[in-house]
């Protein structure tokens, strides 16, 4: 008898507990948890990503310095100088 009573205490007491554990909550709590974990994830992989693609561009390169006084406009990404005359004079 005093097992059987033992099994229905222990067994009370995880119910409450699973219960809790769905309470709206727990639920927000752990909801919360996960939402911040994912956009922690997110920014993580997107400063990884945007270190690829400025490597890759090599967008942190030091800009080349002017052969003469015309004047040029610079394309940022590949660094290609353009000249303002169009017409190839």
């Amino acid at each position: 008898m005093s097992v059987g009573a033992g099994l229905g205490v222990y067994g009370m007491r995880r119910a409450t507990r699973f219960a809790r554990t769905l309470a709206p909550q727990s639920v927000a709590v752990r909801a919360g948890n996960r939402f911040r974990a994912f956009t922690r994830d997110v920014r993580v992989g997107m400063a990884d990503r945007e270190a690829q693609l400025r490597e890759a561009i090599e967008l942190d390169r030091v800009l080349p310095e002017p052969r003469d006084a015309r004047s040029r406009r610079v394309l940022r990404a590949r660094y290609t100088i353009i000249d303002d005359d169009k017409d190839g004079t």
